[in-house]
């Protein structure tokens, strides 16, 4: 049987290139986006303690940055693995390398802002990380956005995102409820450290992993060469300093943005930028007002209890998750580029499946590309690495399933990818 791929000219793609050219600011949005944060600002300065305001502001900038650069992970593997395309993937390497120099004196003398305990995400490795793994690589490539990209997509007024954010945080809930199985009836053989687990420490972790990183470059570029891969399209942009605030960043700038931004916020809370564990809050009370016994569940027990119990806006992975909403939504609008898209049969169905897909799976592989894959690998976590092969190969069976939504998949003779 021969499944027909097709080229991105020919399929409507849940995300939306913006490949026109930029427009005047909408400077009413800008100022209702500003106005927002700086209400949200001023009631956490009041409600809650210092550290949420600040990370507030970590991830208006972290938002500000996606979308400035489109930085994706599910592009990055998407053209990985249909046209060798690699210049995400270094983009990739480049903020992982980064971060990992941010993240070793850190973690090693113990750093923070506030005097919170300093700790990376370190995980354990078993069939509950792969299976995860595998399911939301498949689940980021129907969703049309990882984690991070369905936020900045939401941020940028990309409808059908909306609806993968929804059944995301349907599919984390889920997850959330049966991880206990997960993690407790299959075999696993618990966390492993570059640095901790070995006689490394974090100088020698650095050194292995700036190694890694290197050689996955080095590859990607023969790799791209040897087939002869289109270019990834460009993006409207500003000239000179006014492209700070109006266009697109090149991701060696963004790459780098992110490292800091993630570092910082390890320094602020005392734990790596995350996305999903909100989601799971998120539905999690959603679940408990209509009735379910939330409070039961293995996943909600000791420490986490206390996040249930408690409000939202007390919850640090909340608020950067709104920080990043905000500061896309800001950055496009000052593109002139915010604008709802247009939401078919083919990418709703697409979306639900996805974001079930990437909201379980992200439960399971305790984290998604962001709190696994970035603050895995920079937290020198073995756990980061296999979640970043085991999504890969989920992508690789979903240029498969893409087609059946009607959703794009680039091909070796495009022009750009």
């Amino acid at each position: 049987m021969t499944t027909n791929i097709n080229t991105v000219s020919k399929v409507m793609d849940p995300v939306h290139r913006d490949v026109d050219a930029l427009k005047d600011p909408q400077k009413l949005l800008i100022g209702g986006g500003i106005l927002v944060s700086l209400v949200l600002f001023i009631y956490l300065a009041v409600t809650q303690v210092i550290i949420q305001p600040v990370l507030l502001l970590i991830g208006l900038l972290l938002g500000y940055t996606l979308f400035h650069a489109r930085f994706g992970f599910t592009s990055a593997f998407r053209r990985l693995m249909s046209v060798g395309n690699g210049e995400a993937l270094r983009a990739h390497m480049l903020m992982l390398g980064a971060a990992t120099v941010l993240f070793a004196p850190i973690l090693a003398l113990g750093l923070s802002f506030f005097g919170a305990e300093v700790a990376g995400y370190v995980a354990p490795v078993g069939v509950s990380l792969i299976v995860g793994a595998f399911i939301f690589g498949i689940g980021m490539q129907l969703g049309g956005g990882c984690a991070s990209g369905t936020l900045y997509a939401i941020g940028g007024g990309r409808t059908v995102m909306f609806i993968t954010l929804i059944f995301f945080i349907i599919g984390t809930t889920i997850g959330a409820a049966h991880l206990p199985f997960w993690t407790e009836e299959m075999p696993s053989m618990g966390e492993f450290s570059l640095a901790t687990s070995t006689n490394l420490g974090y100088g020698g972790a650095l050194i292995v992993s700036l190694i890694i990183f290197a050689v996955i470059a080095y590859i990607s570029k023969v790799v791209e060469r040897k087939k002869n891969s289109p270019k990834i399209a460009p993006l409207p942009s500003a000239r000179g300093w006014k492209r700070i605030f109006r266009g697109s960043w090149p991701l060696w700038a963004a790459a780098i943005a992110l490292a800091v931004l993630n570092a910082l916020t390890l320094m602020t809370r005392g734990e790596p930028w995350g996305i999903t564990s909100a989601f799971a809050l998120w539905g999690s009370k959603v679940a408990q007002f209509i009735g379910f016994d939330v409070a039961s569940w293995g996943y909600w027990q000791g420490e986490a209890a206390t996040a249930l119990n408690s409000s939202i806006f007390a919850d640090s992975t909340t608020i950067l998750n709104f920080g990043v909403i905000l500061g896309a939504f800001i950055a496009s609008a000052a593109g002139g580029l915010f604008k709802f898209t247009k939401i078919t049969k083919g990418n709703f169905m697409a979306s639900v499946i996805g974001g079930l897909m990437m909201g379980y799976g992200a439960r399971l592989a305790f984290g998604c590309n962001i709190g696994a894959y970035f603050g895995g690998i920079a937290s020198f976590s073995l756990h980061g690495y296999i979640w970043g092969i085991v999504a890969i190969g989920g992508t690789f069976l979903a240029l498969y399933l893409r087609p059946l939504f009607g959703l794009s998949v680039p091909k070796s003779n495009d022009s750009v990818c």
